[in-house]
């Protein structure tokens, strides 16, 4: 289960009805259009780049992912600032694939719920996530809040990606809709179609990413 999607539901977006004709539907192109134009990089800040230079990433040993393990590490000071300690307590997996685990844990200083992503880094291949994750701005996007790397007994290096915790997916909340033998509600799909586009495009056009594997276990919601 790869842990991005949509951040959350609260966008809508208006539609021209058919009584407008073509006028109506070049109006609703040409509003998304212009939408599309507003979502750019985020761009990098000198200092930033300097922080990069000045701060490594933390490589912590590696406490495993079970509930009520504690996870220490620092943040990397922005401006100047020095490392923060942080620390975060496992509390259960919520996705597990052929890449790693994700679970849920809560910020022992600031109570704050987060999604850890533990990847393995495999020397045979080339991982881009991070990478990729620091390029992208959206609010239909996971966002990244930081990383640390871990290390196991058998030198096995993991990547650990910090994300803003998404409850549900939309696989799930259809099941709890069919277990009720209810239709998910239009609006949800309406907006939920309207937000994976809206995504899509951001990293397509801006980012110049294609997403390989959109599929309902892979759309975070709150609904």
């Amino acid at each position: 289960m790869a842990y991005s999607g949509q951040r959350h539901a609260g966008a809508a977006g208006s539609s021209s009805r058919q009584g407008n004709g073509l006028k109506g539907q070049a109006s609703s192109v040409e509003f998304l259009g212009r939408g599309m134009v507003g979502m750019q990089l985020r761009d990098a800040k000198p200092d930033d780049a300097d922080d990069e230079r000045d701060n490594e990433p933390d490589v912590v040993a590696d406490s495993g992912s079970e509930a009520g393990q504690i996870i220490a590490t620092t943040i990397r000071g922005r401006n100047g600032l020095p490392k923060q300690s942080v620390s975060y307590i496992a509390e259960h997996v919520v996705g597990t694939g052929s890449f790693g685990v994700v679970f849920q844990a809560k910020c022992r200083e600031t109570g704050e719920v987060v999604a850890i992503k533990k990847v393995l880094q495999d020397k045979r291949y080339k991982n881009r996530e991070l990478q990729i994750m620091h390029m992208l701005d959206h609010p239909n996007i996971v966002g990244l809040k930081h990383y640390f790397f871990s290390t196991t007994e058998r030198n096995e290096l993991y990547l650990n990606l910090v994300l803003e915790f998404v409850p549900e997916t939309v696989n799930r909340m259809a099941r709890q809709y069919n277990r009720m033998n209810q239709r998910v509600p239009l609006i949800y799909v309406k907006l939920y179609t309207y937000q994976i586009c809206r995504a899509l495009a951001y990293i397509h056009n801006c980012v110049g990413i294609c997403h390989r594997d959109i599929k309902p276990q892979n759309v975070l919601v709150r609904f």
